[in-house]
């Protein structure tokens, strides 16, 4: 009965469109990612192709594009444990992607909802 309950509840949340937040990283709204990467001790990572990176970016992020397959070991290398990790991509869906990664390896990640578009679209500052 309990496995009929749980496999009912999971086919319904997915025709509803539930979303359940990840519980190895947090996703933020674009005020509260500012909010967040107003700390200077925050680590902001672009996980975006170096193309996308260099037509506007966040002040001062780091870019490692998650596509690339030693995406884990460059963001073993030149990425602090003791610093949270504000990460972003163009949509959400990358920058997910690398939150989960980098959590699984032990960093404390925060995840930018939405990504660059949302940004953007919030009004919020952007550099090339």
């Amino acid at each position: 009965m309990k496995k009929l309950l749980l496999m009912f509840t999971t086919i319904l949340c997915h025709l509803l469109g539930c979303t359940a937040q990840n519980p190895q990283f947090e996703s933020l709204q674009t005020d509260d990612f500012e909010q967040l990467i107003a700390d200077t001790t925050v680590v902001r990572l672009d996980v975006r192709t170096a193309e996308e990176f260099a037509e506007g970016h966040i002040a001062n992020a780091v870019n490692i594009d998650v596509m690339q397959e030693d995406f884990s070991q460059k963001a073993t290398e030149l990425l602090p444990k003791d610093k949270v990790i504000a990460v972003y991509c163009r949509s959400g869906r990358r920058s997910k992607q690398a939150a989960e990664l980098l959590a699984e390896k032990g960093f404390k990640v925060k995840e930018l909802h939405g990504g660059f578009i949302a940004w953007t679209e919030s009004g919020k500052k952007t550099t090339k």
